[in-house]
């Protein structure tokens, strides 16, 4: 597909909360209007009015590219759909002229479109692949409420199959934040199979937010044998990909990441030269982008091993508080450029516990990143360092907004998160820093308030 011309210009309008067209500039209108519509009516383009419902529903901006009918031939659009004052606000740019579908052609990517207008349902993900929408259709053939999908990994419901080269065309997308077609799966617990396929998303920063996709039935709907029929329970381990999936993604992902993020940090950083400041922002977003997606891989990689029943850690001897102060510094750039103090403990000061170096520091990389992440400019972290009997304690608390007491159970759960719409990670850091800190012989623990910051300790056994 040719890329849009964004040059065109932009056409602003707006819905009320029924899908009513308030107002509209001029090309929108003059769409809208040879397609039968007019102000006061339900919007006559079905792709636009399906994306605008479908943004109200969720709450979120969405922006999707769609194939518009405009007489004899198409109109090729970019649609940014976004809630506000009891409606919707509509931005369409692109508006480039492509040729109607003929009987005759065969054109891949029409038939893609076809094939998503052609869908058993609908569903949708955002960045980190959990499920934040799935159509009713769902639900209504399979027997099972799609309220309790939401929030779930995208693998929960979907067993995802490799293809005859053993490659996973979500795994590429991922990678590249791109469409994907022909992804293969079983509806776990049912036996069926569908084909999946998608469309990134983005945020309103132009962010990878995550997949739109459609699920299209396969073998007619007939079930395969199949000997596990129950859908798994919730909290059940991380399935859906192979015993190996982790190391084939950290294999396939960790060097090109790796290499993105120093071209585009040398970019950024005009080390070869002066750039145009826009540009120069730009590699910034990218070395952004390509940091969450290495993050992820991290997350996936370090989820797997802890659920191993295997899966053990090497106890040694450490001074918690070295590790502590060893945390604090790999944070100290992240810190500084979010304008945010970390009070460190004193170079003096000793904390002896028997946990393993490594996963400790990871556990404590994660609670200060995040009082980072959370804290106000000017705002400022502490790290203290308390004992008692049995078990040393270190304490990571900031000025954060804070988390409410009945949210503070969620922090902890795989792919928990409290506020959706807030940037940030996987939702698995906290899971996994419970998990490594408990196989150590420790915990981790909250304390915290709205508006009262979040106060998070991590305990180790003492070194007798």
């Amino acid at each position: 597909m040719n890329a849009i011309d964004f040059s065109m210009p932009l056409a602003i309008g707006t819905l009320d909360a029924e899908g009513r067209l308030r107002d509209a500039e001029s090309r929108l209108f003059e769409l809208n209007q040879r397609a039968g519509g007019s102000i006061g009516a339900p919007l006559a383009v079905p792709q636009i009015a399906t994306l605008a419902r479908l943004s109200q529903r969720l709450g979120i901006a969405i922006s999707r590219n769609v194939i518009a009918a405009d007489g004899d031939d198409d109109l090729e659009l970019w649609v940014r759909a976004e809630p506000q004052d009891g409606g919707v606000r509509l931005e369409v740019s692109g508006w480039r002229p492509r040729a109607g579908w003929r009987a005759v052609a065969s054109d891949p990517e029409r038939d893609g479109d076809f094939f998503r207008s052609a869908a058993d349902w609908l569903w949708e993900t955002d960045a980190s692949l959990r499920i934040t929408f799935l159509s009713i259709e769902a639900g209504a053939r399979y027997g099972f409420d799609t309220s309790s999908m939401l929030g779930q990994p995208l693998t929960r419901l979907f067993s995802l199959e490799q293809d005859e080269s053993g490659n996973m065309p979500i795994l590429s997308a991922v990678a590249a934040q791109a469409r994907f077609d022909g992804q293969k799966a079983e509806i776990r617990g049912t036996g069926r199979m569908v084909r999946l396929d998608a469309t990134p998303r983005a945020d309103p920063g132009g962010r990878f937010a995550g997949f739109v996709g459609a699920a299209h039935m396969l073998d007619n709907g007939e079930a395969r044998p199949k000997v596990d029929a129950p859908l798994p329970a919730p909290a059940a381990p991380f399935g859906g990909f192979p015993d190996s999936f982790s190391q084939r993604l950290d294999r396939a992902l960790r060097a090109p990441l790796g290499r993105i993020i120093a071209n585009a940090d040398s970019i950024s950083a005009q080390t070869e030269g002066p750039l145009k400041p826009d540009y120069a922002e730009y590699a910034g977003d990218i070395a952004s982008a390509a940091r969450h997606l290495m993050g992820l891989v991290d997350d996936l990689v370090d989820l797997q091993a802890i659920e191993r029943e295997d899966f053990r850690i090497e106890p040694e001897n450490i001074d918690l508080a070295d590790v502590a102060r060893r945390a604090a510094g790999l944070l100290s750039v992240r810190a500084a450029e979010g304008e945010v103090r970390i009070d460190r403990p004193a170079a003096y000061e000793i904390l002896p516990v028997t946990g393993e170096f490594r996963r400790a520091l990871q556990v404590l990389v994660n609670l200060i990143g995040n009082a980072v992440r959370y804290s106000p400019p000017g705002g400022q972290v502490w790290i203290r360092l308390e004992k008692d009997e049995a078990r040393a304690h270190v304490i990571v608390a900031d000025q954060g907004k804070g988390i409410a007491v009945e949210d503070q159970a969620k922090i902890f759960e795989k792919f928990g998160r409290v506020d959706m719409s807030e940037p940030g990670g996987s939702g698995l850091g906290l899971y996994i820093a419970r998990r490594l800190a408990r196989a150590m012989g420790g915990d981790l623990t909250v304390d915290s308030a709205p508006g009262q910051g979040a106060r998070f300790v991590f305990s180790l056994p003492l070194r007798a």
